[in-house]
């Protein structure tokens, strides 16, 4: 155990929240609630985190919004439904433990901090039709438009996203067609919304939580970097940390929450922890992997699930705050009728419309030449998809900025510019189109995931919203580059019930607590539904803080004995 106590403290409080995302603030806003001082320090300029930049969504088993929709759901069910789909990569107490707390947190937030959410209607379970425990609707759920003028001082320090139209709901979206026809969206309706800074998805999710402590007093320090942990040769008691050219030492009574995210922006660390090459990303540079950082001189074990590498596009011009690229998300419009994607050979290697079984192609290595045979990887699209559909940042019938992608009046003089076979090219583009005038893709399903309709098709096309034939020139190609994703990070600290860090012999560290993307994904094996973030960051926040409270959840023990676990 460290044992490096300063000098002198410069600040104090029962729990010390690192991070303002939705684990960081969950932890503090239920630790204040439940007798003990709190404060939150964040490295960015502005609060909410990753949370801000998401959807918004969280995956919530056995929700009484689905209940109250007459959605047959349970805990249970929900536990089922990720043990089967994580393989045998989870831990099935830790599965347990977010499916059964999941819905608990949820409710107390609703009654405590006045969180306003609904279930996404018609919002259907990643692997729904294909998992007996999947459901059609109802634990998909997402807030209700928040007031972000509330926030008073703190409306222009909390982030929103640049990738998310933040002034829409899901609903508001998905009865117009979803993102593949966002010109038929109501903008009028857009515009007073973004007039008023009412927001929606990830940043309106944010906003409540940000509210949430606001209301209650809670110190949120931004700017502040967490630069190590502090301990007394028993537990964890404080951090030291920097503002500027100043150090801080801040005591922490009752424990430590490290809520700091995942360490996409870290090359180093994607690449040896995740195996993912040359990753870009759409996350602000803050998320570099202070998790390991900080916890690993504390002894604390970490662990690592099966993951995916993203892929998406780079349009010229769009920078971070730090300078460096944005990567746009591909998965919105791989999947789109008259797109395809195909890899060196000019072969389509997967079902673009179905990220968890596209995305783990990325980065399969043929260990006959010791390459990887599906990277790099380009869009194929014709004028089809360019009249009708967006295309990461560019509207519909918007021309392609210089030096994105080629285009060509024929598939082989397509591949011809990309460095492709054409013949080769010409064959792909044949076969797909044969089997996808009737809604068909025989070899790998695509158009079979009814999630897929909802989030990556246009349910306007027939017969199938995933599929239609790339016909028409002129054709484009762009190339494609590997992304991360916060959301979904391989590795991580591992944790008890209670959300203390464990050390390499399984024993918690006293005082020292972790939640959200901070934490391995032991609940799931890897990422396995869209929303699971979110829920995860809420969920660890309220049970490290009711453990640091004294008061922890006695719920898992006879959940787990009924189960036999």
């Amino acid at each position: 155990m460290l044992n490096n106590l300063p000098e002198t403290w410069h600040m104090e409080a029962d729990l010390v929240a690192l991070g303002s995302g939705l684990g960081g603030l969950a932890a503090a806003i239920t630790a204040h609630d439940h007798g003990l001082s709190t404060i939150v320090l964040e490295k960015a300029d502005q609060v909410g985190g990753v949370t801000a930049l998401s959807l918004g969504e969280m995956w919530v088993p056995g929700n009484r919004h689905g209940a109250a929709m007459g959605v047959d759901d349970s805990a249970d069910s929900g536990f089922r439904y990720l043990k089967r789909l994580a393989m045998n990569y989870n831990e099935d107490l830790a599965t347990l433990n977010f499916t059964v707390h999941a819905r608990e947190a949820l409710a107390w937030f609703e009654d405590n901090i006045g969180l306003r959410v609904s279930a996404i209607r018609n919002c259907p379970d990643y692997y729904y039709g294909h998992n007996n425990d999947a459901v059609a609707e109802g634990r998909m759920l997402e807030v209700l438009p928040f007031p972000a003028e509330t926030l008073g001082d703190w409306q222009s320090r909390t982030r929103v996203s640049p990738f998310t139209p933040y002034g829409m709901t899901h609903p508001d979206m998905m009865e117009r067609g979803g993102s593949a026809n966002m010109l038929k969206w109501d903008y009028a309706l857009m515009g007073d919304r973004l007039a008023k800074d009412e927001r929606c998805l990830g940043p309106g999710l944010a906003a409540f939580f940000v509210k949430g402590a606001l209301d209650r007093g809670i110190a949120m320090h931004t700017g502040v970097s967490a630069e190590g942990l502090i301990g007394d040769g028993t537990r964890i008691v404080g951090l030291r940390a920097r503002r500027g050219d100043e150090d801080l030492f801040i005591k922490a009574n009752r424990g430590v929450v490290v809520a700091v995210s995942s360490y996409e922006r870290d090359r180093k660390l994607t690449r040896t922890l995740s195996q993912q090459l040359d990753i870009h990303s759409m996350i602000f540079p803050q998320v570099d992997g202070a998790n390991f950082r900080l916890t690993g001189p504390a002894g604390a074990r970490i662990a690592k699930v099966p993951d995916v590498t993203l892929t998406g596009v780079l349009v010229p011009g769009e920078e971070q705050e730090d300078g460096s690229p944005v990567a746009r998300s591909g998965m919105s419009v791989i999947g789109l009728p008259h797109t395809i994607v195909v890899n060196r050979k000019a072969e389509r290697f997967g079902n673009e419309a179905f990220y968890r079984d596209f995305y783990q192609k990325i980065d399969l290595i043929d260990g006959n030449d010791q390459t990887h045979p599906n990277f790099p990887c380009w869009v194929i699209l014709d004028s089809q998809a360019r009249a009708k559909y967006p295309f990461a940042s560019i509207m519909p019938g918007q021309d392609l900025p210089d030096g994105m992608g080629v285009k060509a009046d024929t598939i082989g003089e397509l591949a011809a510019r990309l460095g492709l076979d054409p013949a080769a090219l010409t064959r792909t583009v044949a076969d797909f189109n044969q089997h996808a005038e009737q809604g068909k893709d025989p070899v790998y399903g695509r158009g079979s995931h009814p999630w897929s309709v909802v989030m990556c098709g246009d349910p306007f096309h027939k017969p199938n919203a995933n599929l239609g034939p790339v016909s028409q020139g002129p054709f484009y190609g762009v190339e494609m580059v590997r992304m991360g994703g916060s959301a979904i990070p391989a590795t991580g600290v591992v944790a008890n019930e209670h959300m203390q860090a464990v050390d390499w012999d399984g024993l918690p560290i006293p005082g020292l607590y972790v939640a959200g993307n901070s934490v391995a994904r032991l609940e799931t094996g890897a990422t396995m539904q869209s929303g699971i973030s979110n829920a995860r960051g809420m969920a660890h926040g309220w049970l490290a803080a009711l453990h640091a409270a004294g008061k922890p959840s006695q719920l898992l023990a006879p959940e787990a004995a009924r189960l036999g676990l």
